[in-house]
């Protein structure tokens, strides 16, 4: 068998090896993007410049300019509102999904009895809320669902109550408070959006090497210098992947993708739609380069 360097190519470095094998498993993605987002990407950008009139006899592309944009920011009372209202709430539930995750990946790593169904119990959220079980909302199970939800707001409520009251004779911040009472009054939310965030995790801290841990043992680290000197490093670039997830799967499904539907298939206003569209698109896309501008300077990579 011939070497490389007898057809004259030099053997590829391992970060070369790297880069075409992630390019290699980006290939699908980008194939499916070209094939199939691509042109409707373009068409929704023009859209947003036009007034879209459909009839019997096709449809009509007028160019407006800016108008819609404007509509959107100035004129529609549900917008900034709306969109303000979203931002707001990714930023409470993201920075507790991860945390949250993180947590748990770290308990479900370790031995008991029954550890295969409690991953599977914290993973069941994921498959309740895809596919055709999201859209039964007439069956008596998600009735009951909602119902349990309903009594759990309620328990939720006193608790956050409780909390908050021996929090502010601590002598705790209330801009702290406010904060952790919110995140107990939304738990049923954070434990339905973190399966996946815990697979991650879980993965992740399965592939750090037991002779680690072994080491800091024999040194006398206790278990919580052993999470902050050797888990939490080893897992950094997981919680960038985990963050970024995070962002995406909470901007993709609320009240603001509800009113851009509504605004083009209800009221078919597909110009203001897509405005709407585009300026929701920006305020994600900055939102993920913020967020992973910050986190990227903190990771450790262990090659």
């Amino acid at each position: 068998m011939k070497s490389h360097l007898q057809f004259g190519l030099r053997p590829r470095t391992y970060a070369e090896k790297k880069a075409l094998w992630g390019f290699v498993c980006v290939l699908p993605w980008l194939l499916g993007f070209l094939f199939f987002f691509f042109v409707p990407l373009l068409t929704s950008l023009r859209y947003s410049f036009s007034s879209v009139d459909a009839s019997a006899q096709g449809v009509t592309v007028r160019f407006v300019g800016w108008s819609h944009y404007a509509e959107a920011l100035t004129i529609n009372t549900s917008f900034n509102r709306t969109l303000f209202e979203s931002i707001a709430n990714m930023v409470v539930n993201v920075p507790l999904i991860v945390i949250f995750s993180l947590f748990l990946a770290v308990l479900l790593n370790q031995k008991f009895i029954g550890r295969t169904a409690a991953r599977a119990i914290f993973f069941l959220p994921v498959i309740l809320a895809s596919g055709i079980i999201m859209r039964l909302d007439s069956t008596s199970l998600v009735q009951a669902i909602n119902e349990a939800n309903a009594g759990a707001n309620i328990m939720n409520t006193f608790t956050s109550y409780e909390l908050a009251g021996m929090m502010m004779e601590a002598g705790v911040s209330e801009t702290v408070v406010d904060y952790l009472t919110g995140a107990v009054d939304r738990i049923y939310q954070i434990v339905s959006q973190s399966g996946v965030q815990i697979l991650i995790f879980l993965a992740g801290i399965q592939t750090i090497s037991p002779q680690l841990y072994e080491a800091s043992k024999m040194e006398g680290a206790t278990g919580y210098e052993a999470f902050w000197k050797i888990t939490f490093p080893m897992v950094s670039p997981l919680i960038l992947v985990n963050v970024v997830y995070s962002i995406i799967d909470a901007f993709s499904t609320n009240a603001m993708t509800e009113l851009i539907r509504d605004t083009g298939f209800k009221s078919f206003n597909f110009g203001l739609s897509s405005a709407m569209a585009w300026i929701y698109f920006l305020a994600v896309s900055v939102i993920l380069l913020i967020s992973t501008f910050v986190i990227s300077r903190k990771v450790f990579y262990h090659d």
